[in-house]
């Protein structure tokens, strides 16, 4: 087999390996997918501006987030059910991340439990996924147990009072596979599984059923009353929400469109981010995920105002492709490629990443 050199190089192997079902679960956006296209397509719409004869001859690509440091500025986020990817899931996962000194954020729905996360790499950066749900006891008990496995943050995600409509999985009547488990919610009373962990009927129905569509802005008071954890939104795509979410105390915010996975036909993250950076930078950590696939990604992201970005799928292609050491190969790109923009846009640390040195591609056309 041919030497896999990029993430799409890992993606292309993991299309031909993953089963159908999962294939589709993890690749699919929401609506006809313009989204999808857009989150990676808007990357190529900023364009780098180097700058010259600096001495880049020593590179530092190490940052700190949440007070805590991390090696390179690019993490992994929450996807569901990774063990449909590889039989390791999740504990892979994050073993790859505390390997390359990284964060790691567990989904809640994933076939991981936090305990089993937790144990099997005790010395990487985890965060917690969290959905506020229906059954507010479910939801106090689910971080009860992520502070006791030593998480270091939640990232609650708000752009979810319903499922959107994806509708590979539809025609796929998706079920997560038979031998597997929603870890998490084993021994709860949750409506989703019985009391083996195994959906009860339509994955997509019944995982809808517990999200609580009356949440608004005061449900984040009750969050922050019950936890001491720093609390990070993930979802906001907007100015507006991302100035209330500061005005109400949130540590961070993680502007994402839920891999374009919601509703189809909002801004890709990346549009998304100068916005928000603008309005609230100075206020709390700003982070991104969705369409990063390349070490120019990372640069164009930290120069108009994220402290790391996040990748979802490119580490599910490297889980179906070896495991925990697909996962740190997928990762051992993205942090050649962004050594090496640094190095050759007069970088020498993620502190020389100016915001001028991104621009719009219109900015050529107004000179």
């Amino acid at each position: 087999m041919r030497e896999l050199v990029c993430v799409k190089d890992f993606e292309d192997y993991a299309y031909k390996v993953l089963p159908r079902n999962a294939l589709d679960y993890y690749r699919s956006g929401a609506g006809r997918e313009e989204t999808l296209k857009e989150n990676r397509r808007a990357f190529s719409r900023y364009k780098l501006r180097p700058r010259c004869l600096r001495d880049v001859s020593k590179r530092d690509l190490s940052t700190t987030v949440m007070g805590q440091k991390v090696s390179i500025p690019v993490g992994i986020s929450p996807t569901a059910m990774q063990r449909m990817a590889h039989p390791e899931g999740e504990c892979a996962n994050v073993r790859a991340a505390q390997a390359m000194g990284t964060v790691f954020i567990l989904s809640t729905i994933a076939t991981s439990s936090v305990e089993e996360v937790a144990e099997a790499a005790p010395q990487c950066t985890k965060w917690f996924q969290l959905y506020i749900y229906k059954d507010r006891e479910l939801t106090k008990s689910l971080v009860r147990r992520v502070e006791k496995a030593g998480f270091k943050a939640l990232a609650l995600t708000v752009d979810t009072p319903i499922f959107g409509l994806r509708l590979a999985d539809m025609r796929n009547k998706f079920q997560l596979p038979s031998h597997l488990k929603l870890a998490n919610f084993i021994g709860s009373k949750a409506s989703v599984t019985n009391e083996k962990g195994k959906l009860t009927g339509s994955a997509i129905n019944d995982l809808g059923s517990l999200f609580d569509a009356t949440l608004d802005w005061r449900d984040i008071a009750w969050l922050k009353s019950i936890t001491k954890l720093p609390i990070v939104l993930k979802g906001i795509l907007t100015a507006e929400d991302a100035i209330i979410a500061a005005d109400v105390g949130i540590a961070g915010i993680l502007v994402s469109n839920h891999g374009a996975r919601q509703v189809d036909g909002t801004s890709s993250t990346i549009e998304a981010l100068d916005e928000i950076s603008k309005a609230v930078g100075d206020r709390v950590e700003i982070y991104l995920d969705g369409g990063v696939t390349d070490g120019t990604d990372i640069f164009k992201a930290l120069a108009l105002g994220a402290k790391m970005v996040f990748v979802g799928r490119p580490a599910l292609w490297g889980l179906a492709y070896g495991g925990e050491e697909g996962v740190k190969k997928v990762l051992g790109i993205l942090k050649t490629e962004f050594d090496y923009t640094l190095a050759l846009t007069g970088c020498a640390s993620i502190g020389d990443i100016k915001r001028n040195m991104v621009v719009h591609e219109s900015y050529y056309s107004r000179l």
